[in-house]
């Protein structure tokens, strides 16, 4: 069975922290701060792979992280930049973010696509050196990387469509066009998952085709293997309704285009609306004159696009497939899906939002951007808490600290880092 929806998480590798060092050497008495930056942590970046017809790949694992960049080193060495993670997706992919539904990005085209930055490093203590403060005993920690739950749902990128009921000749039909070669039998739901060929009339003039697995009655409600591979449709733009006309198998085949059409039209009216051209198959075989001059009078009356043909014996298929490229260069392109979702951006620099509340006593402080502020500190230096104390006033949490009641001698909590509040 086609392995065509999953759900992954992922992670882009962290940031590396930056080195606090300072270089000693014999005979060189200012040595100073000398500790490196960390590296980047790697992205996870998704890639088409043209070779790839499914979503196997994602099958038995489905969590990926990206390499954590390296801590910076003494003498001003930086941190190794953590790897890219590449991974391969087919043509055609789908990715949502899994929370909300909404599509991020549509893989209809070959390239990359970076679904998660790798996390950017932090400053060694060389960076924070200045005339007044020249042994600096902190440094910057690295970023986060970025995080994703997303769904990976794949939809082939065909030009043209093979419909129909089991057995009536789609995958003969394919196979005799293209390079293609689905499984053929005698027996209904042969095929079992979508097959892709490349059909060409000359040397600048072709299209891809897709041989949708056989639908039944009931497909668009989950029936059979209707229901799993008529999202496969979705980007075709044209249609080939093959029937069988023979009348071999006791069927009818106006009842079986109207069956197919109905179901088409319960999945999605606007594919049901979608251009067709009627592929008569089986003609070789055809010998009920009742049937064939139903099924002409059907199709005059309806005004339907007919090729009579025979997959076998390869009988006006040419002709089928001329009339198919005609109809091709008047219809639009092959369906892409816009970008739906808006990346959540983090709050900027100057936007220093926090809440303050009372636990049991404790007026507990936290804001994203605090929480940053707390990886650069170096509790155990001076200097490191006077910064911290200064960003603590400047940005107002000291005052609306007063303003929630908190008096000398009071507990004050951020992010597990607990003090005395002093006006």
């Amino acid at each position: 069975m086609l392995f065509d929806n999953v759900r992954i998480e992922l992670q882009a590798g962290n940031g590396g922290n930056g080195c606090i060092s300072f270089h000693r050497e014999k005979y060189v008495s200012h040595g100073g701060p000398d500790g490196g930056d960390g590296g980047k942590g790697g992205s996870i970046i998704f890639r088409v792979d043209e070779g790839m017809n499914t979503l196997t790949f994602y099958k038995y694992k489905r969590k990926f992280k990206a390499e954590n960049g390296g801590n910076g080193a003494k003498m001003k060495f930086h941190g190794k930049n953590g790897s890219d993670l590449i991974l391969p997706v087919p043509l055609g992919t789908i990715i949502k973010d899994a929370e909300s539904g909404l599509v991020i990005k549509d893989m209809s085209e070959p390239g990359d696509f970076v679904i998660c930055k790798g996390g950017k490093g932090g400053w060694g203590n060389k960076h924070f050196a200045t005339p007044t403060r020249q042994i600096p005993r902190f440094a910057k920690s690295g970023i986060l990387g970025e995080e994703k739950e997303v769904i990976l749902e794949l939809k082939l990128i065909a030009d043209v469509g093979f419909v129909g009921l089991p057995n009536v000749g789609k995958s003969s039909l394919l196979s005799r066009i293209s390079a293609a070669r689905p499984k053929i039998a005698d027996y209904h739901f042969t095929t079992l998952e979508p097959s892709i060929g490349v059909v060409e009339l000359s040397d600048d003039c072709a299209f891809v085709a897709a041989d949708i697995p056989g639908l039944i009655e009931g497909a668009s409600e989950g029936l059979g293997l209707g229901h799993e591979f008529l999202k496969h449709v979705d980007r075709c733009r044209l249609l080939i309704h093959v029937v069988d006309v023979s009348g071999r198998e006791g069927r009818n085949p106006i009842d079986d285009i109207e069956l197919i059409n109905n179901e088409l039209a319960q999945y999605s009216p606007e594919l049901a609306s979608r251009k067709q051209i009627i592929a008569a198959n089986k003609k070789d075989i055809a010998d009920d004159e009742e049937i064939l001059a139903s099924f002409a009078e059907y199709v005059e009356k309806n005004e339907l696009q007919v090729v009579y043909i025979s997959a076998v014996t390869g009988e006006n298929v040419k002709e089928l497939v001329n009339l198919a490229y005609r109809e091709l260069e008047s219809l639009p392109p092959i369906r892409v899906y816009e970008t739906e979702y808006v990346e959540e951006t983090f709050e900027a620099p100057d936007s220093h939002e926090f809440t303050i509340s009372n636990v049991n006593g404790v007026y507990v402080v936290e804001g994203d951007w605090l929480y940053r502020v707390m990886g650069n500190i170096n509790f155990s230096d001076r200097e490191s808490l006077m910064y911290f104390q200064r960003v603590l006033r400047n940005s107002g949490v000291i005052k609306a600290l007063e303003e929630k009641g908190a008096t000398d001698g009071d507990t004050v909590s951020i992010y597990d880092f607990e003090f005395d509040f002093v006006i």
